[in-house]
């Protein structure tokens, strides 16, 4: 039976406002930034190799000539890199509009722990921390500019737990279990920083989604090669989604008129893919303990870093 295509996302008008994503030099970041553009947004694209980012710069324009595009530099394994790119937008009072916190590493197929330069366990830092450390230290220019927030989590973050004695995997590390924890305390970030949001005066909007799986990208090719041809593979090919299917929870989120924080993703079997709609909120990434301790372990760790408030 042939598969049916997802739906897009109807987008609204989004001439004059500006879209900043993380992670869109490929895969479903690329796409979530081509819906934008599609629908009038112009964009900031802070990337980590330039030449990907000008690649995809490129297929953007091909599709969207109108559209002004701006490439950043930006590696959120390097603290160094997210405080400059922070301190350079907060400086040129960059008007951002929407803000999808989309990039991330998964490194399945390769069993040795990799840290940053900066020490941190490599998924913990690029998924979670870089992510939060950018977040913060935006907040002030955020909130004066009643930006809406996503957070790009996976379906990891919903079965995954957090081991809050080995946040950094160093006893125990195994590249799923660190994938998935690190989307773990991303969520909880997601669902705090909203909370803390609407605490406070409500000027930041924060909705969060997951794109199911997208067997069309380039994520875990070691663990992609090891399972050519099995059953895995065939059921991704069958129910999962193409990346430009994958970006429709996100950019769903970047425009929903549901009350934040909301949650979305594809509705098909097992929300491997399918039209992108509201789902329920994983119960681990909910909780406000688990929130309020994330939040202030991540300002632990980056004292003296990064500027988080």
């Amino acid at each position: 039976m042939a598969r049916t295509p997802a739906p897009p996302v109807a987008l609204p008008d989004l001439r004059g406002r500006t879209a900043l994503i993380t992670g869109a030099s490929d895969g479903v970041g690329v796409e979530i930034a081509r819906g934008l553009a599609a629908a009038g947004a112009d964009l900031v694209l802070p990337v980590r190799r330039r030449e990907k980012g000008e690649r995809a710069v490129a297929g953007l324009r091909s599709t969207a000539p109108q559209t002004r595009i701006e490439l950043r530099d930006l590696d959120l394994a390097r603290l160094d890199s997210v405080a400059a790119l922070a301190a350079a937008l907060t400086a040129e009072r960059a008007p951002l509009d929407i803000v999808v916190l989309n990039a991330g590493i998964v490194l399945l197929g390769d069993g040795e722990r990799h840290t940053s330069v900066d020490g941190f366990e490599l998924h913990f830092q690029t998924n979670f921390l870089g992510h939060f450390a950018f977040a913060t230290a935006l907040l002030p220019l955020l909130r004066d500019r009643r930006t809406r927030v996503v957070i790009q989590l996976s379906l990891a973050a919903g079965v995954a737990r957090l081991a809050w004695d080995d946040l950094q995997s160093e006893r125990r590390y195994a590249p799923l279990r660190a994938y998935g924890a690190s989307k773990v305390a991303l969520g909880l970030f997601g669902y705090e920083l909203a909370r803390r949001s609407a605490a406070s005066d409500g000027r930041l909007t924060v909705h969060l989604s997951h794109p199911g799986i997208a067997p069309g990208t380039a994520i875990a090719p070691a663990m992609r090669e090891r399972r050519r041809g099995g059953a895995g593979e065939a059921l991704a090919e069958r129910w999962g989604n193409t990346p430009a299917e994958a970006a429709q929870p996100a950019l769903l989120a970047a425009v929903t008129d549901a009350a934040p924080p909301g949650f979305f993703g594809p509705l098909g079997p097992l929300h491997l893919g399918g039209a992108a709609g509201p789902l329920k909120a994983y119960r681990r990434v909910t909780d406000p303990a688990a929130g309020a301790r994330v939040w202030d372990v991540a300002e632990r760790l980056l004292a003296g870093r990064v500027r988080a408030r």
